[in-house]
């Protein structure tokens, strides 16, 4: 019998390496997307707060600069608070008037219980007197007349007491509910407590901490109440919005653990989580959302954001706003 010998040449055997490595690629890339869901198009936002006077007036001092870090409490700069010393001794000058016409009220209302008193006590003198009269009438000591007398005394004492009664009464009114307030104080003190709020707010104070950005604030600038001056990027309020396809959420529910890479940092790996998904598309929410009802509708794949947390971030590694990343989302069960 004659042997048959079979060599491969090492051009065919390189072929079929690289057929092998190729085979075992695809598997596992096939793999892998079974168990993730990946996208590029993802940035790193965070929370940002903006910064405005809550007075008008003129800056005397600036504390802190472009990019700088700060603390919650950091005076950031400081208003000129001359007017507003000057309003609140105004307001305190007003209060004390208030309070000088609340006495005045006092005194009022004392004065028309005295005089209540005083014309009780006349009333009950001509009661008595009527009665003294009318038993000298019975025993016929003194005229019918003096009894008349006595009776339209008593009518006039009456008359006198609702009168001073009336007094009184309008006397009290001009007290508040509370007995020693009146309107007019409370009035006078809301004033003089607006008043200290707008001193305190010529000290302009950071709310968060974070970094100052968009600072350009120099001495002398006007600033008004509620005009944005600059925005503070709170520290550790880092997250990634991941815009995926519409076909790529499938197992991308809140909860699902990802990983990010963030561009600048490429051979580090922050860790995360689904926080939630958005209601509609980007598309949708655009000032000009498209019209798919004309015409020349194409259909084309959406993308929704999907907010990712970073649960590890790293000193080491500073995220900054609107830094482009690399989100996976892992929908393996």
């Amino acid at each position: 019998m004659t042997r048959l010998s079979f060599r491969l040449s090492p051009r065919t055997i390189l072929i079929v390496l690289g057929l092998i490595v190729a085979l075992v690629a695809a598997a596992w890339w096939w793999h892998e997307k079974s168990l993730y869901q990946t996208t590029e198009n993802a940035y790193v936002n965070a929370r940002i707060v903006q910064v405005s006077s809550l007075v008008m007036g003129p800056i005397v001092k600036v504390d802190v600069h472009d990019n700088e870090y700060v603390h919650r409490g950091d005076v950031l700069f400081e208003i000129d608070r001359r007017p507003f010393e000057a309003a609140l001794a105004e307001n305190e000058g007003k209060l004390r008037l208030a309070e000088q016409g609340t006495r005045q009220d006092q005194s009022d209302v004392l004065a028309a219980q005295a005089e209540v008193a005083q014309q009780t006590a006349s009333l009950n003198n001509a009661e008595a007197n009527l009665r003294r009269t009318t038993q000298l009438v019975h025993e016929n000591f003194v005229s019918k007349q003096a009894e008349d007398d006595a009776q339209a005394r008593v009518r006039t004492a009456q008359a006198a007491v609702e009168a001073s009664k009336a007094r009184l009464a309008k006397a009290r009114e001009a007290l508040s509910k509370n007995g020693t307030t009146t309107p007019a104080v409370r009035v006078a003190q809301a004033e003089v407590e607006k008043a200290k709020l707008d001193l305190e707010h010529t000290v302009v104070r950071a709310t968060e901490e974070g970094w100052i950005t968009s600072f350009n604030l120099t001495p002398g600038t006007v600033v008004t109440p509620g005009n944005p001056l600059f925005a503070i990027v709170v520290a550790n309020s880092f997250w990634v919005d991941a815009n995926f396809k519409e076909t790529e959420l499938t197992g991308v529910v809140p909860g699902r653990p990802a990983t990010v890479v963030v561009d600048m940092y490429p051979d580090h790996t922050f860790h995360g989580k689904v926080q939630s998904l958005a209601g509609g598309t980007g598309a949708a929410f655009s000032l000009l959302p498209p019209q798919n009802a004309n015409g020349n509708w194409v259909k084309i794949a959406q993308r929704v954001p999907v907010r990712v947390s970073i649960d590890d971030p790293d000193p080491r590694f500073p995220l900054r706003v609107g830094a482009t990343a690399t989100v996976s989302v892992s929908i393996a069960q």
